[in-house]
């Protein structure tokens, strides 16, 4: 099973790669399962699963007899489970990259304090850096932790390796993410950083991350270029019965 999700991924992000750089452009149609078995070194099966996988991020449409069409080349980020930029990177064939801006220990501010849980100016480690996909800037990422859980990122080397990787190691428990994402205009270091016109609409995603006791590790403010990624949110559907017309009978009539 682990073989096969492995092999599946190395054919998702060969196709994925292909969509990206142009080799099946937005609005064309995929060449017939064989020619692209042949390509990715695939059999039917799997490249209907992978296929299957792309319907359902909005990267393809069609089926049932129809050809897939490229519908987007806009990466998907899920939260089903959250999965490090750095990995998601990896996942959809990208390289990842950053640039780190700042690293410092400092006061926090009070949305800060606020989404942490801490009094206002109560010492927080503070990140900044410029997140990048296939060395293209795709996001402004702003984060701050409670010195307990961030000293160990004051004196690292933040432009290799994931910040979350280095908690982890340090023995921060990293169990549930809560995202909040809209859009806002870009500010002049957005603007600056991402390659975009000040006050030009961008995607914030900010969440907040809690341990095994329920207390916040890290809030995050990230931006990002708009045609750097979509988001998707799957969740299981609740079925409850429709509440009776008035007049209308019941079992208990």
């Amino acid at each position: 099973m682990v073989d096969e999700q492995a092999d599946d991924a190395r054919v998702r992000t060969a196709l994925l790669r292909g969509i990206r750089r142009g080799t099946w452009e937005v609005g064309s149609r995929l060449p017939s399962e064989s020619e692209l078995c042949a390509t990715l070194d695939a059999g039917r099966g799997q490249l209907r699963r992978v296929l299957a996988g792309l319907r359902a991020d909005g990267i393809v449409a069609g089926g049932r007899g129809r050809p897939p069409v490229v519908r987007s080349s806009v990466p998907v980020r899920a939260f089903e489970t959250f999965v490090p930029f750095s990995r998601w990177a990896e996942s959809i064939g990208q390289v990842p990259g950053q640039r780190t801006l700042e690293v410092v220990r400092r006061p926090a501010q009070e949305s800060e304090a606020r989404m942490l849980d801490l009094p206002v100016e109560t010492p927080v480690v503070a990140v900044t850096r410029v997140r990048s996909l296939d060395e293209r800037p795709a996001m402004l990422e702003r984060s701050c932790f409670p010195v307990e859980a961030g000293r160990t990122l004051l004196h690292a080397d933040l432009d290799q390796g994931s910040v979350h990787d280095r908690l982890i190691a340090a023995g921060v428990r990293l169990v549930t993410a809560r995202h909040l994402i809209d859009a806002v205009a870009a500010s002049g270091l957005e603007a600056e950083t991402l390659g975009v016109e000040t006050g030009s609409p961008i995607l914030r995603e900010r969440r907040v991350v809690r341990d095994d006791r329920g207390v916040a590790v890290e809030f995050a403010d990230e931006r990002y270029r708009p045609e750097a990624a979509r988001f998707s949110i799957e969740h299981p559907v609740v079925q409850s019965a429709p509440a009776p017309a008035p007049g209308s009978p019941t079992m208990d009539a």
